[in-house]
C-alpha cells in the first residue's frame, strides 16, 4: 500500500511538472512599466487641467488602432449639446444606407428648400440649430436617433429632444437664427461670459446626455465600420473635417496641418468638443472633452479641451506602443 501511494505520488508530480505552462494571457497582460509611467503622466496632466475650471471635466481619449482607453470621469453623464449631432447625422447617413432617405433630397430650413447634404454641411460645421430640426423631423423625431443608437450597442448616451426643445429646458435664447459660428463671432468674450452662468438644473438632467467613453464609442463605431456604410462614415468624417466652430479647443493647441475632425457644442456654463485626430503617421485616436458646470467662462473652457488634445497627441505621438483592448 505504501509504494503504490508513493507511485501515485510520483505519477501526480511527474504530471504537474509535464503539463504545459500556462500562457502570459492566463496571468494578464504583460506588464510594461514604461508604458503604465506615461499612462500615469497623461492622467496626471488631465486632472491638473480638470482643476482649472470650479465645474466638472469629463475626458476620454482613445487609440482607434488598438482600443487602448485613457479618461477622467469617463463615465459621468454630461448634457451634449450640440455634440448630439453627431447621432442625428449617423441617423440620417443610416436612412440613406438603407435607401429610404436621398441626400439630394430637398428640405425646408426657414422656408427655403435645401439638400439633405446642404443641411448635414449646416448642422455639423456651423452647428445650424434650425438645419438641425429639420433633420431630426426627417430622420423620424429624437427617439428615431436614439434607437439607432441603441441598435449600434452605444449604450450611456441618449437623445431626448430636438434642439429647440433642448434650449428650451435649457433656459437658453438663441441667437443668430441659432447658428452657433455666428454667435460666437457676434458677442464679444464679456458678452458671453455674462450670459455664461450654469444652468445646474439642466446639468443634473439625464435627458440628452453622454459619457465621454459613450461618445468615443460612436466615434469609434463609426471609424470602423460598424454603425454606417464605409462611404456613408467617410463622408460624415469629411463634414466634420470642415468644422467651422470651436478653434481655440481641441484644435487650439495641435501642431499646425494636423487633421481633426470633429464637433463642438456649447450652453451655459458648457462646454464640449468631441472628435477625431489624426496623427503624421497616419494612426488616429478618438476624443471627447466636456465640461460642465463652470462659472470661470468659455475661454478657461476652451483652453481646458486644447491642452487635453495635445497632451493626448503628445502621449500617443511619443509614448510606447500601446497594449491592444
Amino acid at each position: 500500500m505504501r509504494r503504490l501511494s508513493s507511485f501515485t505520488a510520483l505519477l501526480a508530480g511527474l504530471g504537474l511538472f509535464l503539463a504545459p505552462l500556462p500562457t502570459a494571457d492566463a496571468f494578464g497582460p504583460t506588464s510594461n512599466v514604461v508604458q503604465r509611467t506615461a499612462e500615469s503622466r497623461l492622467l496626471a496632466e488631465f486632472a491638473r487641467f480638470a482643476t482649472l475650471t470650479d465645474g466638472t471635466v469629463g475626458i476620454a481619449v482613445r487609440d482607434l488602432h488598438s482600443g487602448q482607453s485613457i479618461g477622467i470621469n469617463n463615465d459621468t453623464l454630461f448634457p451634449m449639446a450640440s455634440t448630439y449631432k453627431v447621432a442625428v447625422a449617423g441617423k440620417i447617413f443610416a436612412l440613406a444606407d438603407a435607401g429610404a432617405l436621398s441626400l439630394d433630397e430637398r428640405l425646408p430650413r426657414l422656408g427655403t428648400p435645401l439638400s439633405v447634404t446642404t443641411l448635414l454641411e449646416l448642422m455639423l460645421t456651423r452647428s445650424d440649430n434650425e438645419a438641425t430640426d429639420v433633420l431630426v423631423a426627417r430622420a423620424g423625431g429624437p427617439q428615431a436617433v436614439n434607437s439607432w443608437l441603441q441598435s449600434i450597442g452605444i449604450r450611456g448616451q441618449r437623445v431626448d429632444s430636438n434642439t429647440a426643445q433642448l434650449l428650451a429646458r435649457a433656459k437658453v435664447v438663441a441667437a443668430n437664427g441659432g447658428d452657433e459660428a455666428a454667435m460666437e463671432a457676434a458677442l464679444s468674450a464679456r458678452q458671453r461670459d455674462a450670459r455664461d452662468l450654469p444652468n445646474l438644473a439642466f446639468a443634473a438632467d439625464p435627458r440628452d446626455t453622454s459619457t465621454p467613453r459613450a461618445m468615443n464609442d460612436l466615434l469609434s463605431a463609426i471609424h470602423h465600420g460598424r454603425a454606417l456604410k464605409a462611404s456613408s462614415s467617410a463622408a460624415l468624417i469629411a463634414i466634420m473635417a470642415r468644422c467651422k466652430t470651436g478653434k481655440a479647443r481641441l484644435a487650439g493647441m495641435l501642431p499646425p496641418g494636423t487633421m481633426i475632425a470633429h464637433k463642438t457644442g456649447t450652453l451655459n456654463g458648457l462646454g464640449n468638443d468631441t472628435g477625431i485626430i489624426s496623427l503624421p503617421d497616419g494612426r488616429i485616436f478618438a476624443i471627447s472633452v466636456f465640461v460642465m458646470k463652470d462659472r470661470r467662462g468659455h475661454v478657461l473652457r476652451d483652453r481646458i479641451m486644447a491642452e487635453v488634445a495635445r497632451a493626448a497627441y503628445d502621449y500617443f505621438l511619443f509614448a510606447p506602443e500601446s497594449r491592444t483592448a
